[in-house]
């Protein structure tokens, strides 16, 4: 193994690089001058940068950017006043809302040609949300004053914010009004299509309930709040404890690429949906199918039973290591941040599907996911980015994969 010079980070410490790429999580890729590599924060492939060394390991280092010696075309100034408190809401507010999918895709080529071992991957753009107003869906911090913000990039601090500009115009409202008591963060959700908003305060330094004032009083609060949602012509009911997509129009964009890929040329008669959340999927692929859900939330298990009663589904409740699903034509799988890993692609391998969507929200786990597919035979079929995360560095890629030695004869 190459071993670099110790980099001392002492304050003042600086250094010039060109950066050269984009690292999955949003970092930005140069080297020093021993050829150790360097991740910065808030820089971009092409720029000349001064940067401050936090950090440093054996093969690489952090850093904090300094100065912008040599921009490129895609910086541009953010556009919501708190990013100079230093709120990490969003991340790439300093990115042109017009090159960040542009990034992405990179992002995701470059962890399947590392992680994944494929660097001929297929791999394209697709759509983008609306770059502002539009997510549906918040986790904040709660301050001690009871006001409500987000963490500093890489820290714990928070950074109060009295709007947000990446949330939709009627959750934003509630930011400045909210004040809670008696808990660490807080969910606000809303439904597009009914108007509904919930507040769902969580955890607390003792057992006493917490307290939320400055609440419109249509706006329900608690775990057991709910909001419904339309989607691809269904409408789902998602409580405040179940995951969904950030927004509406980042779900229909989902619903629409796996119904796409998910396309064969034999009938689906049997679906399984791993990590099906509300249902989702479930409801919107393959409608003629039998449907198989496996979902470890209860809640999101409760409503996707709300969700699917006009459907032949069986939901199932549990990790999806542990719940056998029987044979499939069909598997989609949209797990969490950490991906399919080797549990999960044991699950996949189990139904004998022919083939299989994945639906990935982290590029090196995507990465990882198709080498440990690959290894169980499965072929990587083509993956199409998208950006359901303007102005944040988050990346979700739906991905085809085919085994031919698993198809019918």
């Amino acid at each position: 193994m190459r071993r670099y010079p110790r980099l001392r980070t002492l304050d003042g410490m600086d250094l010039e690089l060109r950066v050269d790429r984009m690292a999955a999580g949003g970092d930005a890729i140069g080297r020093e001058d021993s050829g150790r590599v360097v991740f910065v924060r808030g820089a971009l492939p092409g720029e000349l940068v001064r940067v401050r060394i936090t950090s440093a390991a054996k093969d690489y280092a952090k850093a904090d950017l300094v100065e912008v010696v040599e921009a490129v075309a895609a910086r541009v100034n953010p556009t919501c006043r708190y990013v100079a408190s230093g709120c990490g809401g969003c991340g790439w507010q300093h990115v042109a809302a017009d090159a960040q999918l542009d990034l992405k895709v990179a992002i995701v080529r470059d962890a399947l040609a590392r992680q994944g071992r494929l660097p001929a991957a297929e791999v394209v753009a697709g759509a983008s949300a609306s770059p502002l107003g539009y997510r549906t869906t918040l986790r904040m911090a709660v301050l001690p004053d009871g006001t409500v913000g987000y963490r500093a990039a890489g820290s714990t601090r928070v950074v109060a914010i009295g709007a947000c500009e990446v949330a939709h115009p009627a959750l934003s409202a509630l930011v400045s009004t909210i004040r809670i008591a008696g808990a660490e963060e807080v969910v606000l959700r809303m439904g597009v299509a009914t108007g509904e908003r919930l507040v769902w305060p969580i955890g607390g330094a003792d057992s006493t309930a917490p307290r939320v004032s400055g609440l419109p009083a249509s706006v329900a609060v608690g775990e057991a709040a709910m909001i419904r949602e339309d989607v691809a012509g269904h409408r789902f009911q998602v409580s405040a404890s179940s995951f969904f997509q950030p927004s509406p129009e980042a779900a229909t964009l989902l619903v629409g690429a796996v119904r796409r890929v998910a396309v064969t040329d034999r009938p689906v008669k049997r679906f399984v949906d791993l990590y099906s959340g509300v249902g989702l999927f479930a409801a919107t692929v393959a409608p003629d199918a039998e449907v198989v859900c496996v979902e470890r939330s209860a809640s999101a298990c409760r409503d996707a039973r709300r969700n699917l009663r006009d459907r032949a589904a069986g939901i199932l409740e549990g990790d999806v290591g542990s719940i056998s699903t029987g044979e499939a034509d069909l598997v989609v799988a949209d797990p969490a941040r950490s991906g399919l890993d080797r549990t999960g692609v044991a699950a996949v391998v189990a139904t004998k599907a022919p083939l299989v969507v994945l639906v990935s929200c982290d590029a090196a786990a995507l990465g990882r996911d198709t080498r440990l597919l690959g290894e169980a035979g499965y072929t990587h079929a083509g993956s199409t980015v998208f950006d359901l995360f303007p102005q944040t560095p988050h990346v979700e890629v739906v991905t085809r994969f085919e085994h031919a030695g698993h198809r019918a004869p």
